[in-house]
C-alpha cells in the first residue's frame, strides 16, 4: 500500500506538535524540530500504517529539506541587502571582523586540540563562525529588543558574518565537492566560485530595472512562479560551479532586496520559508542516530564554551567602539552566540564530502547547546552582567585591602 502522503502527514503533524510546545515554553523552535527528527528515523518503531521510520517518504522529506535551505537563505538575502551592509558603518565592519577572527580562531584551536585533518578543521571553523540569523531574530522579537541601541549592531554584524560565511562555503565547496585534491585545483575552483558570486552581485544591481519590469505582474500566481523560477535556476546553476546552492539562493535574495517589489516578494515567500524551513531542521534530525552522538560530545562542549567567550569579547569590543553601555555590549555577545542553519549546512557539506562522521554528531550537540543556552543568556543578560560586576568589584576591593 502506498503510504507516502500519509507519512508526510505524520511528519508535518509531529513538527506542528513540537512547534506548539516551543511556543508554550516561549523558546526557540529549532532545537525542538531537530530533537523530534532525532527521535524518529530508522531506529524508531512503527505501528501499523504509522511508520515513524519514514522509510518510504525519506527521499521526499530530504528534498523538501533542500527546499527549506533555499527559502531560508533567499529570505535572509531579502532582509539584508548589500546596500544596507555598505551603509552599516565602520563600527560594524570592525566589530564584524573581530567577531569573525575570534570565532574562526576558536575553530582552528579546537581542530588542533582534537587533532582533526585540515578539511575537517576548515568545516569546524565555518560551523563555529556562523551565527544563526533565524534564532537571533526570533530572540530579539520575543524579548522586545528590536528598538534597543545594540540591535542595529547585532544585525549588522550578522550581515557581515553571513557574507564571510558565503565566501567560506564557496571555498569549502571547492575543497570538498569539486573532487580536486591539488592546491591549484582547489584554488581554481574557489576562484571560479568567487567570480560567480561577484558577477551575480555586480551584474544583479545593473539589471535591477529589468528585474523590476519583469516582476511588474498583477497576477499573484505568475509573480510567485517567476520569483521561485529565478531562485531555483540561479541556485541550481551555482551548484554546477561548486558553489553551494544555498549561497546561490542567498545571492538571489541580496539582489532582489534592491527591487521595488522586495516587500511583495517577502510577503509571498514567508510561508514557504516557514514550512520548508521546519522540514529542513526536522530532516537534519532525522539523519542523526542519537546513539552515535557520544563521539562528538566533549568536542561540542569545548566548542560551545569557546564560542560564548569569544562572542562576549567581540560584543564588548563592538559596543565600546559604538559607544554604547557595557550591559548593551554584553547583550551583543550573548545574542550572537546562537548557532543554527548555516552550521548545519556546512556539516551536511562535510558529510557529502566524505569527511569524518564525528562532524555530524559534533554539530548536532553544538547547535543544540547554543540554540538552548544562547537565548537563555540573552534573556538574563542584565542579571548576568550585574552578577559579574558585583563579583569583580568584590575581588577588586579585596585586592586593594591586601597589604603590599
Amino acid at each position: 500500500m502506498d503510504t507516502l502522503v500519509f507519512e508526510i502527514g505524520v511528519a508535518i503533524t509531529l513538527i506542528a506538535i513540537v512547534g506548539f510546545l516551543s511556543n508554550k515554553l516561549n523558546f526557540s523552535v529549532i532545537p525542538f524540530y531537530i530533537l523530534i527528527g532525532m527521535a524518529m528515523g530508522p531506529h524508531a518503531p512503527s505501528f501499523g500504517i504509522i511508520d515513524l521510520r519514514f522509510i518510504e517518504s525519506s527521499s521526499f522529506i530530504n528534498f523538501m529539506g533542500r527546499l527549506g535551505v533555499l527559502f531560508l537563505l533567499f529570505y535572509l538575502g531579502l532582509e539584508f541587502s548589500v546596500t544596507r551592509l555598505i551603509k552599516s558603518g565602520k563600527s560594524i565592519f570592525i566589530g564584524g571582523t573581530v567577531y569573525v577572527l575570534l570565532n574562526f580562531s576558536s575553530g582552528l584551536l579546537l581542530g588542533w586540540i582534537m587533532g582533526l585533518p585540515i578539511k575537517e578543521t576548515m568545516v569546524v571553523c565555518g560551523i563555529m563562525t556562523s551565527s544563526s540569523t533565524a534564532i537571533v531574530a526570533k530572540v530579539l522579537i520575543d524579548l522586545k529588543r528590536t528598538a534597543n541601541p545594540e540591535t542595529e549592531i547585532i544585525m549588522g554584524m550578522i550581515m557581515f558574518d553571513d557574507l564571510f560565511i558565503a565566501i567560506h562555503i564557496s571555498i569549502l565547496s571547492g575543497l570538498l565537492l569539486s573532487g580536486s585534491n591539488s592546491v591549484w585545483g582547489v584554488l581554481s575552483t574557489s576562484l571560479v566560485a568567487l567570480i560567480f558570486i561577484l558577477a551575480i552581485l555586480i551584474g544583479g544591481k545593473r539589471v535591477m530595472k529589468y528585474i523590476d519590469k519583469l516582476l511588474n505582474i498583477q497576477s499573484a500566481e505568475l509573480f510567485l512562479l517567476v520569483v521561485i523560477g529565478v531562485l531555483f535556476l540561479v541556485a541550481g546553476f551555482s551548484e554546477t560551479l561548486h558553489v553551494a546552492e544555498a549561497i546561490g539562493a542567498l545571492l538571489v535574495g541580496l539582489i532582489m532586496a534592491e527591487s521595488v517589489h522586495a516587500k511583495r516578494i517577502e510577503h509571498n515567500i514567508l510561508p514557504f520559508r516557514d514550512f520548508f524551513g521546519a522540514i529542513f531542521f526536522f530532516n537534519f534530525g532525522l539523519s542523526i542516530d542519537p546513539l552515535s552522538l557520544g563521539g562528538g560530545a566533549i568536542m561540542a562542549v569545548v566548542a560551545a564554551i569557546l564560542t560564548i567567550l569569544g562572542n562576549i569579547i567581540a560584543g564588548i569590543f563592538s559596543g565600546r567602539l559604538s559607544k554604547i553601555s557595557n550591559p548593551a555590549s554584553a547583550n551583543i555577545g550573548f545574542t550572537l552566540s546562537a548557532r543554527g542553519e548555516f552550521s548545519i549546512i556546512m556539516a551536511n557539506m562535510g558529510k557529502a564530502g566524505g569527511l569524518l562522521p564525528v562532524l555530524q554528531s559534533f554539530v548536532v550537540i553544538y547547535v543544540l547547546i547554543l540554540a538552548i543556552v544562547a537565548p537563555l543568556l540573552t534573556k538574563e543578560s542584565k542579571k548576568i552582567y550585574n552578577l559579574c560586576s558585583f563579583i569583580y568589584q568584590k575581588i577588586s576591593g579585596r585586592q586593594k585591602n591586601i597589604p603590599s
